[in-house]
C-alpha cells in the first residue's frame, strides 16, 4: 500500500482554492461538476488521471493504441475517477495513489464497455461509432482485454488489497452481465432480478471507485466502509437515472437513439412496471418475439411507459436510494466535504429533470 502523509482533511479543504481551477479533464461534464466539487486539488488530479489514461493505453503496437484510445476520445463524464478523487479527500492525501485509483477504475469501465458493445451488437457509443462497428468484434474484445490488463497493472503498486478489489469487481461485473443476458427479451422478471443486474453491472464499480479512492487517500477504516456504502446506493441511483434517461431524453442528449435498451431487448424497471400494468397486453404484443424491435413499436412502448406515471414511480425509488446513501454518508464525521457529497447525490437525478425539460 502507498505510504503517504495524511494531514487533517478539514485543514486541507479549508485551504483549498475553491474557485478558479479550470484545467480539467477535457471530456468531463465540466461546468456542472466543477460547481458541485469546488476543490482545486480534485481537478488537478483529474487532469493527471486524463494524462495517465493516455499513457497507460499506449501500446508498442500503434494499431492497438488507436483502438484502446478510441473510447477515451469519445468522452464521458469520468464519474468513477471523480468519485475516487472526492473520496480521497476523506483521508487528505494529495498524491499519486488517488490518481492511479481513478485510472484503474476508468480502465475497468472502458474495457467493460468494449465488451458490452460486442454483446449488444451496438454500433454507437457516446455519439461515435463503437469499436466493434468501426473495426470488428475480435478487435473490440482484444482491446477490452488490453484495457482490463492495464487496470490490474496500474492497481498493482497500490497493494494486494487494491488488486484483489479490482479483480473482484470485474468478476461481479461479469456476473451482472450474465444475469442480464439470461433476462433478455423477458418481460416477466421483476424488480429483484433487475436490481441484481444493476448492482453487478453498475453499482459494484461505483462502490469500488469510492472505496479505492478513500483507501489510497489514507482514510480510516470506518470512513472507507461508510463511503463504500454511500457509493453502492449511488451506483443504483446512477443506473436507475440512466435507465430513465433512455426513455425520456433525446438522441442528442444520449449519444444514441432513445429507447436503445428496448431495441436491444433489455427491459429496465419502468418498462417492467408498465408491462405488469393496465397496458401490459399491448406492450407484450408490441415486444413479441426477440430483439431487434421496429422503431415504431419502440416509440409506442416509450409513450405508454412515460405517459402512465412509471417514470415517476422509478424516480421515487431512486430518491429512496438517495436517502439511503445520505444515511450512509452521515456515518462520516462532518467536514467541509459533507455538502459536496450531498451535491453528488442530487446531481444524478437533477440530470434526469434537465433532460425531461429539454425534450
Amino acid at each position: 500500500m502507498y505510504s503517504v502523509e495524511t494531514p487533517n482533511p478539514d485543514e486541507r479543504l479549508a485551504g483549498a482554492a475553491i474557485a478558479g481551477w479550470t484545467t480539467i479533464a477535457p471530456h468531463m461534464d465540466s461546468p456542472i461538476l466543477q460547481e458541485l466539487v469546488p476543490i482545486d486539488r480534485v481537478w488537478r488530479r483529474m487532469a493527471d488521471v486524463e494524462q495517465r489514461l493516455r499513457e497507460v493505453t499506449t501500446s508498442d503496437d500503434s494499431f492497438l493504441t488507436k483502438i484502446a484510445q478510441h473510447g477515451l476520445a469519445a468522452g464521458g463524464k469520468r464519474y468513477r475517477p471523480l468519485l475516487a478523487q472526492v473520496a480521497a479527500e476523506l483521508g487528505g492525501t494529495d498524491g499519486g495513489g488517488p490518481v492511479e485509483a481513478g485510472v484503474a477504475v476508468e480502465l475497468v469501465h472502458l474495457g467493460s464497455l468494449y465488451h458490452d458493445d460486442v454483446i449488444d451488437e451496438a454500433d454507437t457509443r457516446r455519439g461515435q461509432v463503437s469499436v466493434n462497428e468501426n473495426w470488428t468484434n475480435t478487435v473490440a474484445i482484444l482491446a477490452g482485454d488490453f484495457l482490463l490488463a492495464r487496470a490490474s497493472e496500474v492497481a498493482a503498486p497500490l497493494g494486494t488489497e487494491a488488486v484483489a478489489l479490482i479483480a473482484r469487481t470485474y468478476a461481479t461485473l461479469c456476473e451482472g452481465q450474465v444475469r442480464e443476458l439470461q433476462l433478455d427479451n423477458d418481460l416477466d422478471h421483476g424488480p429483484d432480478e433487475y436490481y441484481a443486474v444493476i448492482g453487478g453491472k453498475t453499482a459494484s464499480l461505483i462502490r469500488t471507485s469510492a472505496r479505492l479512492g478513500a483507501m489510497t487517500g489514507g482514510a480510516d477504516q470506518n470512513t472507507i466502509e461508510a463511503i463504500s456504502d454511500w457509493a453502492w446506493e449511488m451506483g443504483l441511483v446512477f443506473q436507475l437515472a440512466d435507465d430513465v434517461l433512455d426513455l425520456v431524453a433525446d438522441e442528442a442528449w444520449l449519444g444514441k437513439p432513445a429507447g436503445s435498451d428496448i431495441g436491444e431487448g433489455t427491459f429496465t424497471l419502468p418498462l417492467l412496471y408498465a408491462a405488469d400494468g393496465p397496458d401490459g397486453a399491448e406492450i407484450r404484443s408490441l415486444l413479441e418475439g426477440e430483439a431487434p424491435y421496429e422503431q415504431q413499436a419502440i416509440d409506442r412502448v416509450i409513450e405508454l411507459v412515460t405517459e402512465r406515471g412509471y417514470i415517476d414511480r422509478v424516480l421515487d425509488e431512486a430518491t429512496e436510494r438517495m436517502r439511503a446513501s445520505e444515511k450512509a454518508a452521515a456515518r462520516i464525521p462532518e467536514t467541509a466535504l459533507t455538502p459536496i457529497i450531498r451535491n453528488l447525490d442530487r446531481y444524478l437525478l437533477d440530470r434526469v429533470e434537465v433532460a425531461r425539460s429539454q425534450r
